[in-house]
């Protein structure tokens, strides 16, 4: 062994510490960057003297150490809570766009109020029990014209609205998985996600083979992953990007979609892969898009899911903000169409098709002022689906009321008979709407929907407390703690002050053995 080779170990020992301090110190400059996992040095024993294999054997009793080598620097990360957080995320996602959805329709439909469709209604029927009151009245009759007017107003604009926020829900869709058909350049927000995932694993497998950690690269990639999580339910699958990598290199990332219960899904015996990494690291990215159909009424849906060349069946079995969005908006399930939207534009033009018909018939089956027939009350511009958003007050009543047909035909034309059995039509059961009064029907549907968003709301909140439980567990592994560093730079610079004072020690003795031996005799 070399008589310099203890200032080669005090050197290894300096630039040892050296490192561990640089690394603590990038750490303190990152404790509030967002997403950032803390790393640490691995230090190991240099290789001892002699190696096992020398052929000069050394008559030493055993090997000598050689000092410390830096073996790398590495990030702190839990796969397993990312695995967990990720699960979680996509919960989070689902719900909270549930939630939001129905949140909207509640304000919108604003039950119960003193300006919703049950108020309207009830001001309606109010109306016609006045006017059974005072058949001759013609004041009277105007208010009952209005105030059926004002029914129909108010069944209009809760359709054009629910129409309205499905628009910015499709919107909202085509942001998350359609590209931009006039510019290629601008990717959906999941396909721009997986585009800057793909990208940082090619650079992973430019860096790795040559032994280096590329730690910011894997937080950045991290980063973009718990965000696509949210939107999509993912796995993620780690593949070596090179035999020369380091054993605890994280390497090149594959992602597939599960389903709810953390399951692959499937097209026949394949995977469906966002990110496919073959054999040979060949990565294929597959994009996820949306299809909705072409309705000449612009009630569309989505009709179907592709990621790449495969086509998802609906409903969706990915869970995630997605999926929540798909299915307030709508999609065909068959020959169905499915969502909370949908189903509750249906049950106002069920509502006010029945309404029409029932009330009608009545009408038609009174007199009016002048002894003739009722007319139709109730009419539909464009007859047709969307009945809620159509309907309107016969205008013949609208410019002359006189023609409401109050009296039975029996009793002539002056009493008011018929006027309260049109009210008596609210409370009246309807066999189109499962034997229940066109009142008792709405009520239900406003239940249900509250029912609905309660359940969303409560499981958006459950959602959010989990994923903040599995968010503090991962701090608690890969964040910075001030308190922790500082203890290691104490600790780090003292052996750096240790490391130096050995190299002078060394010094000392070979200056004693240069200058100081040797002179007996001259």
């Amino acid at each position: 062994m070399s008589t310099f080779h203890g200032l080669e170990m005090a050197k290894q020992a300096l630039y040892a510490q050296r490192s561990a301090l640089y690394t603590t110190g990038h750490n303190i400059s990152n404790v509030n960057t967002e997403g950032y996992s803390r790393q640490r040095i691995n230090f190991e024993t240099a290789s001892p003297y002699p190696p096992a294999a020398s052929r000069t054997q050394s008559r030493l009793p055993g090997q000598m150490g050689t000092g410390v080598d830096v073996g790398s620097v590495q990030r702190i990360r839990d796969k397993f809570l990312d695995f967990q957080y990720r699960a979680e995320s996509g919960n989070v996602g689902y719900w909270s766009e549930k939630s939001k959805a129905l949140s909207r329709m509640e304000n919108l439909l604003n039950e119960p109020s003193d300006s919703g469709l049950a108020k309207t209604i009830d001001e309606f029927w109010q109306s016609l029990q006045d006017l059974a009151v005072n058949p001759d009245n013609s004041g009277a009759r105007s208010v009952v014209v209005n105030r059926g007017l004002a029914v129909t107003e108010t069944l209009n604009y809760l359709s054009k609205s629910l129409s309205s926020i499905r628009t910015d829900l499709h919107n909202q869709i085509n942001i998350l998985v359609n590209n931009d058909p006039d510019n290629n350049d601008k990717k959906s927000t999941i396909n721009s996600l997986l585009k800057q995932i793909d990208d940082i694993n090619g650079q992973v497998q430019k860096v790795e083979p040559h032994g280096y950690l590329p730690n910011d690269l894997y937080d950045k990639r991290d980063q973009l992953l718990d965000e696509l999580s949210q939107i999509v339910n993912i796995e993620v699958d780690y593949h070596e990007s090179s035999k020369s990598s380091l054993k605890v290199a994280d390497g090149i990332v594959s992602i597939k979609l599960v389903d709810s219960s953390g399951q692959p899904i499937k097209t026949g015996n394949d995977n469906v892969y966002l990110i496919e990494v073959d054999n040979d690291n060949t990565r294929t990215i597959n994009e996820l898009k949306a299809e909705f159909s072409n309705e000449e009424n612009g009630q569309k849906e989505v009709t179907a899911v592709h990621v790449g060349n495969t086509t998802l069946n609906l409903p969706l079995e990915s869970i995630g903000a997605l999926h929540g969005l798909i299915e307030a908006y709508g999609y065909k399930d068959g020959n169905e169409v499915t969502g909370d939207y949908p189903a509750m534009l249906a049950e106002l033009d069920q509502i006010a098709k029945e309404l029409a018909n029932a009330f009608n018939e009545q009408h038609q089956a009174g007199v009016d002022l002048d002894g003739q027939a009722g007319i139709e009350f109730f009419t539909f511009d464009n007859p047709g689906t969307g009945e809620a958003l159509k309907i309107t007050v016969n205008t013949t009543l609208l410019d002359n009321p006189d023609k409401i047909a109050t009296g039975a035909v029996d009793k002539g034309s002056r009493n008011g008979d018929n006027a309260l059995k049109l009210a008596n039509i609210f409370d009246k059961p309807l066999d189109e709407l499962d034997q229940a009064s066109v009142r008792d029907y709405f009520a239900s549907v406003i239940g249900n929907l509250g029912v609905q968003a309660k359940e969303a709301n409560r499981m958006a909140g459950n959602t959010e407390i989990l994923l903040g439980q599995v968010e503090r567990e991962r701090l608690s592994t890969s964040a910075v703690s001030l308190d922790e560093e500082m203890s290691n730079m104490i600790q780090f610079q003292h052996a750096y002050n240790a490391a130096a004072r050995s190299m002078t020690t060394v010094d000392e003795m070979l200056d004693r053995v240069i200058n100081n031996m040797g002179l007996v005799g001259r």
